[in-house]
């Protein structure tokens, strides 16, 4: 073997338990199969597990004509759906809701958390990139994931244990941000590492889908436990990230190299010009003993990252960066907002018909 097995961080033991199953190891086109179905359920847990806030936030400040339903949660006394809190006689009563959500600054409180969740992922974004290109992306993006779901069930926790502190709340959204911020950069790393630039458009446009799976089954995950409590709404993402967080980590190799196969950068291996993953499968132990007598080679805990002004550099950058500025600011103001909006105007509606206004 060669010395690039000393310096690779090795394979998943999901991957290693199959392989020791299977009796023999899996085709360079299988890994990539396997690399981007884990890598789209992953994003797609990130996305899902971003949801909720928007399915809760009319529970959380509701209009005065809602009415909740108090229901049990059939697992016990411990996750009991309770009773919303009223908050007294203002000019912008709200008669249910949850406190400190409910009172006359409400929405200007539900947005503050928005704000402070987008600033920390957006500025973890930056740290995350460097961390990935320094440390095991495997490793790196199960901490994310796993992380994130943690946080974001501990925010739904808070109605079970009844918190109505403003500052518990701004918290765990803070750190949920920060855990966030490593899943673009570190799938996105993934996929480059395995798939060249020939078809990486194609994989790309397939694989980006798992933005709006993601919001799709959030959305659905959120609002199918919502009658239980809207804790549930964020504990049942926060599982499914949580889970999917376990999965990475037994079954994704983050580099070829990883997994047997030969460094992408290596001239001896580019050189052997393989054209079908068949062929990789069965040449890549010669390659790999003849790279050991030729080329030093470079594993995946040597790799070098470029700094932030040596990426802006890079042509295309900045036109793209200002490009997702820009479709971002559109896709997450619909992503927080537009359910609350909805369902606020549809209510509003709805008391000027019964109030005698005529509405056109």
């Amino acid at each position: 073997m060669s010395r690039c097995v000393d310096t690779i961080r090795g394979s998943p033991p999901g991957i290693l338990l199959i392989r020791s199953i299977r009796g023999r190891d899996w085709s360079l086109k299988t890994y990539r199969y396997v690399v981007l179905l884990v890598t789209f359920v992953a994003y797609t847990a990130y996305h899902a597990s971003r949801k909720p806030s928007s399915i809760v936030k009319s529970v959380l400040d509701p209009d005065p004509t809602r009415n909740s339903v108090v229901n049990q949660w059939p697992v016990g006394n411990v996750f009991v759906k309770r009773e919303l809190v009223g908050s007294g006689n203002v000019s912008r009563s709200r008669s249910k809701g949850w406190e400190p959500f409910n009172g006359v600054d409400g929405t200007l409180k539900l947005g503050e958390i928005d704000v402070a969740f987008l600033a920390c992922y957006s500025m973890g974004m930056y740290v995350a990139g460097h961390l990935g290109d320094t440390l095991d992306l495997r490793l790196f993006l199960t901490t994310g994931m796993v992380g994130s779901g943690i946080f974001v069930a501990l925010f739904g926790m808070g109605y079970f244990w009844n918190v109505h502190v403003f500052w518990f709340y701004l918290v765990m959204q803070m750190v949920a941000g920060l855990f966030q911020a490593t899943g673009w950069p570190s799938v996105v790393a993934v996929i480059g590492n395995w798939f060249g630039k020939r078809k990486r458009g194609l994989i790309m446009g397939i694989w980006n889908a798992h933005t709006s799976v993601g919001n799709i089954s959030g959305s659905l995950m959120a609002a199918s436990v919502l009658q239980y409590g809207w804790g549930w709404s964020f504990i049942v993402p926060g599982a499914f990230i949580f889970v999917g967080g376990i999965m990475v980590y037994l079954l994704l190799p983050a580099y070829p190299e990883d997994v047997g196969f030969p460094c992408p950068n290596d001239v001896a291996a580019n050189s052997a010009d393989v054209h079908r993953d068949e062929e990789a499968q069965i040449q890549k132990e010669a390659i790999m003993e003849a790279e050991e007598k030729t080329v030093p080679q470079v594993g995946s805990v040597t790799r070098k990252s470029v700094g932030l002004l040596e990426a802006c550099l890079i042509p295309g950058v900045i036109p793209f960066a200002l490009c997702l500025f820009f479709s971002k600011l559109v896709a997450y103001t619909f992503l927080y907002w537009l359910p609350f909006y909805l369902s606020q105007t549809a209510l509003q509606n709805q008391e000027r018909v019964g109030c005698g206004e005529h509405v056109l």
